[in-house]
C-alpha cells in the first residue's frame, strides 16, 4: 500500500520529457518532488506561475513565492510569474499536457468530484472546473476509500461534481486505474496489495485482464 509520497512518486513517471504539466493541491504538488533528472518539464500553478521546483528546504522558504494551495515553492532557471488571465489563456487554449488533481470521488465514466462537500465551508472552487473542462489528459491521485472504509471509486459520484467524462487515470494508494469505455481497467497493484483487495474496495465496475503487476517505484 502506497502513503502519499508514493502516490505522487508513481504518478511522476507518467511525466514525458517536454510536458507543460498543472498541479492541483494536496497529492499532485509532491509529484514534482520525483520527476526524473534526465527530463525536461515545466510545473505550471493557475495562480500565475510557469517552472515550479520542488519544495524548499526549511530556512529558504520565500513567503511571495507560494502555489495555488498558498504553500511556498520553488522555482527553476528561467521560470516566469504572471497574472491569472496568461494563467487561465494557457490553460483554457489547451497548452497544458498533463493535468494532476486530487479528488474526494471518481466514477467509472470519467467524472471527477473534488471541491465541494455540501454542509461544509469552501473557499472557493479555484480553477479546477477550467482544468478539468480545457485538459485532455488528466490524472486524479486520491485514496481509494474513505476514512470509514467506504470506496470513492464509484459507479456515480455522490458529491457535487468539477467534471464530466474528463478524467484519464487515477492513482491511488492501493492500485493504477485507466479510465475507459466507462469502466475502470485494473493497470498496475501497490506493493503488498491483491487484486482481490482492490475488488472489494471498488465500487464502480473494475475490469481485469490478466495477471496485474506490481507497481515498480524507483
Amino acid at each position: 500500500m502506497l502513503d502519499k509520497n508514493g502516490i505522487a512518486k508513481r504518478i511522476a513517471q507518467e511525466i514525458q520529457d517536454g510536458f507543460y504539466v498543472n498541479l492541483g493541491i494536496g497529492i499532485p504538488t509532491l509529484v514534482a518532488n520525483y520527476v526524473r533528472n534526465d527530463i525536461e518539464v515545466e510545473f505550471q500553478s493557475e495562480n500565475g506561475v510557469l517552472g515550479m521546483g520542488p519544495f524548499p528546504f526549511e530556512g529558504e522558504e520565500d513567503a511571495d513565492v507560494i502555489n495555488a494551495g498558498k504553500q511556498t515553492i520553488t522555482t527553476m532557471p528561467g521560470a516566469s510569474f504572471f497574472d491569472s488571465s496568461m494563467s487561465f489563456a494557457m490553460i483554457r487554449g489547451k497548452h497544458v499536457h498533463l493535468t494532476i488533481l486530487g479528488a474526494m470521488e471518481v466514477s467509472e465514466n470519467g467524472d471527477i468530484a473534488n471541491w465541494k462537500i455540501p454542509g461544509k465551508m469552501v473557499k472557493g472552487m479555484g480553477g479546477a472546473m477550467d482544468l478539468v473542462a480545457s485538459a485532455e489528459n488528466i490524472i486524479v491521485a486520491m485514496m481509494h476509500t474513505n476514512k470509514a472504509g467506504e470506496s470513492k471509486i464509484l459507479k456515480r459520484c455522490s458529491l457535487p461534481l468539477t467534471g464530466v467524462s474528463c478524467v484519464t487515470k487515477v492513482v491511488t494508494n492501493l492500485a493504477v486505474l485507466e479510465v475507459k469505455n466507462n469502466e475502470f481497467h485494473l493497470l498496475e497493484r501497490a506493493p503488498g496489495v491483491s487484486v482481490e483487495e482492490i475488488k472489494n474496495t471498488t465500487e464502480g465496475t473494475l475490469i481485469v485482464n490478466g495477471e496485474i503487476p506490481e507497481m515498480v517505484l524507483s
